[in-house]
């Protein structure tokens, strides 16, 4: 499986390199007073389009011949059925990337389609909760098992925007989080998702290189939108296939930007705001504002870019925090929710003390 790491990295540093040097007219379309900004200068947000590419050749590598020279069992029209059906939500995030100008409930509604076409040619489901109750009632009612495969397939893409916010931040989680799934994947012997993820690994790092420390290219909405569906399809799936995942496996995996999400909404709600409206108060906001010191350097860029990097290995840190007990306790679904609410107990008080400018001397570099 590291060719398959290979081809995905090289077909996406390439074409990451190319958009890069080639859309960089498109980038002055992004407003210099938008919330979330923490740049200086034009920088291209097509780096999902180079993930999208590195990941797609991998995925249709795996199984263009038919001697399965990987060793993963992956049929060519399943990879090719599944690029399909990704592609409506992702092609819109780009499209958002580059025009700055699809609406987030279009964008919502595409990722949501593209769910309903995934779980439809697949046939996914989320049948298991760890709730015997719940899970009666999902068995008895299959459609509403689809439902719920829909919501987090087709909301984990935002979620990930979300956290997607300083170099590094959220390609680093994303690579985390899939090596995680295939780590457990090759655990119950299921080598075909496992290339899935780490074809996702290999084009992320091909991004990454160009994407931290210098910031030359963001991943944009395409990015995290490939990240969010292919690690969502991956969750459902090695759920539904192997009984003895515990289906609180990907609950703290990626509880991080699933409660940045949730966490956000109700923020926005309880002030009277519309929870897609931008605002610059999501936790790795407020890290780089109140907790990584001022960098100095010769100019306003370079004091930001350094500020900026140094805020994404607090975040790191942070998400390590539940990937590593979701990989050790895959199988407890017990410990697996403890850790879950320990995880949602320490950011909702670390947020609050960062609020109230009470964090410990310790924490600041």
């Amino acid at each position: 499986m590291i060719a398959l790491i290979v081809i995905s990295f090289l077909v996406s540093a390439f074409s990451v390199q190319i958009f890069m040097r080639r859309a960089r007219r498109h980038a002055r379309r992004y407003g210099a007073d938008m919330p979330q900004r923490f740049h200086k200068g034009h920088v291209p947000r097509l780096g999902g389009a180079g993930i999208l590419l590195g990941m797609g050749v991998g995925w249709l590598a795996a199984g263009v011949t038919g001697t399965d020279p990987f060793n993963v069992a992956w049929p060519i029209k399943l990879s090719a059925l599944t690029l399909l059906a990704i592609a409506p939500a992702v092609l819109a995030g780009i499209a958002e990337d580059v025009t700055q100008s699809v609406s987030v409930r279009y964008r919502l509604g595409l990722t949501v389609g593209s769910a309903l076409l995934l779980c439809w040619l697949l046939g996914l489901g989320v049948f298991r909760t760890g709730f015997p109750i719940i899970d009666g009632g999902l068995l008895a009612m299959p459609y509403a098992a689809v439902l719920f495969a829909v919501l987090g397939i087709g909301g984990l893409p935002h979620a990930f925007n979300i956290i997607d916010g300083y170099n590094g931040l959220a390609g680093t989680v994303a690579v985390l989080v899939c090596l995680a799934i295939s780590h457990v994947a090759l655990q119950v012997g299921d080598r075909q998702l496992a290339a899935m993820m780490l074809c996702v690994v290999g084009a992320t790092l091909g991004f990454l290189i160009w994407n931290y420390p210098r910031g030359k290219i963001f991943a944009g909405d395409g990015g995290a939108y490939v990240w969010g569906m292919v690690i969502a399809v991956a969750c459902v799936t090695l759920v539904q296939r192997h009984p003895i995942v515990s289906p609180w496996f990907p609950m703290l995996l990626l509880i991080y930007p699933v409660w940045e999400t949730l966490f956000s909404i109700y923020r926005k709600v309880a002030r009277g705001q519309s929870p897609g409206t931008a605002d610059a108060l999501h936790f790795h906001q407020l890290i780089f504002r109140r907790i990584v010191r001022v960098a100095f350097a010769d100019d306003e860029a370079r004091q930001l870019l350094a500020r900026n990097n140094r805020t994404s290995p607090y975040l790191w840190i942070f998400a390590a925090l539940s990937v590593v007990p979701a990989v050790l306790f895959w199988n407890n679904t017990l410990v697996l929710m403890l850790f879950c609410l320990l995880f949602v107990t320490t950011y909702v008080v670390a947020y609050l003390m960062i609020v109230r400018f009470k964090v410990p001397r310790w924490l600041r570099p």
